[in-house]
This record gives C-alpha cells, sequence and structure tokens, in this order.
C-alpha cells in the first residue's frame, strides 16, 4: 500500500520534469534560429524573373530605401520577359520572416494600376530587422506566376 502512494507522484513529477525538458528543448531551437544567418547565397536584387519564367518584376519602395516600423508604398513594375508592361495583371502580395515562421505583420495589397507597368502597393510594414521575403502572384494573360523578393533590414 505505501507503494502505491508513492509511486502515483513520483511518476506525476517524472512526467512534469520530462515536459518541461521537452519545452527548454524546443525554446531553445526557436530561439536559436533567430540568431542563424539567412542562406548565403540569397539574391536581394530589386528586379527578379518570376518562378516560371512569365514575368520579369522591379519593386521600388517609396522614397528607395524600406523603413523598419512604419507603413510605406511600393510601386511595383510588372512586364513580361520580352519587356512588354503588364496592365492587366490580377495581383496578391504575401511574406513573411522564414527564419521567425511569422508572415508580414500587415496585409498589403495592390491598390492602383498605374499604367506603363507599374502598380501601386500599399500597406507595407516590416516590424523588426531581418531576413524578410515578399512575394507576389501575378495572373494575367502571359500565366499564372510568382515572383519572390528577398529582403535584409
Amino acid at each position: 500500500p505505501m507503494r502505491s502512494l508513492f509511486s502515483t507522484p513520483t511518476r506525476s513529477l517524472a512526467r512534469v520534469a520530462a515536459s518541461l525538458l521537452t519545452l527548454v528543448a524546443a525554446g531553445s531551437l526557436t530561439g536559436c534560429m533567430l540568431f542563424m544567418k539567412p542562406p548565403a547565397n540569397l539574391d536581394y536584387s530589386r528586379t527578379r524573373t518570376s518562378e516560371a519564367g512569365h514575368y520579369r518584376a522591379t519593386i521600388h519602395p517609396q522614397g528607395d530605401s524600406i523603413p523598419q516600423g512604419r507603413l510605406h508604398r511600393w510601386t511595383l513594375h510588372l512586364e513580361t520577359v520580352n519587356g512588354a508592361p503588364v496592365d492587366s495583371a490580377t495581383l496578391a502580395v504575401d511574406g513573411g520572416m522564414p527564419q521567425h515562421g511569422h508572415g508580414l505583420p500587415t496585409k498589403p495589397r495592390v491598390t492602383r494600376d498605374l499604367g506603363n507597368g507599374d502598380h501601386l502597393v500599399e500597406g507595407m510594414k516590416f516590424n523588426m530587422g531581418g531576413w524578410w521575403v515578399v512575394k507576389f502572384h501575378v495572373a494575367s494573360s502571359a500565366g499564372a506566376d510568382s515572383v519572390v523578393f528577398n529582403l535584409s533590414l
């Protein structure tokens, strides 16, 4: 009878200790990811060819620099790989910080077609320094495709 009284709390304590060790290990790995450097071969250019090769896109942040912690606008210039401006397109914006596992702090969107392949992107915001990815999903008569920009803030 005495054994059963002492075995239950001991097992329970062992389970709590194992759970705490698991949480500490997971937290340590996550914390380590925050300090990892981005992959060495990232292309940070502001002009990129889309993933399937249908488009060439260029980002022009308002004021030419990308501020941290402030809402700002971009102009996205979009053209076919042959250089023809793409005006009639459906565009969506996505992104985040791959090392942190979170998306953008806002929901940026393309609000206006400015003509000659230029599109106004509003609601851009990056709330911290580090490696960010911004992805534009494009659909037009040239096809559906995505173009990805790497940013280092």
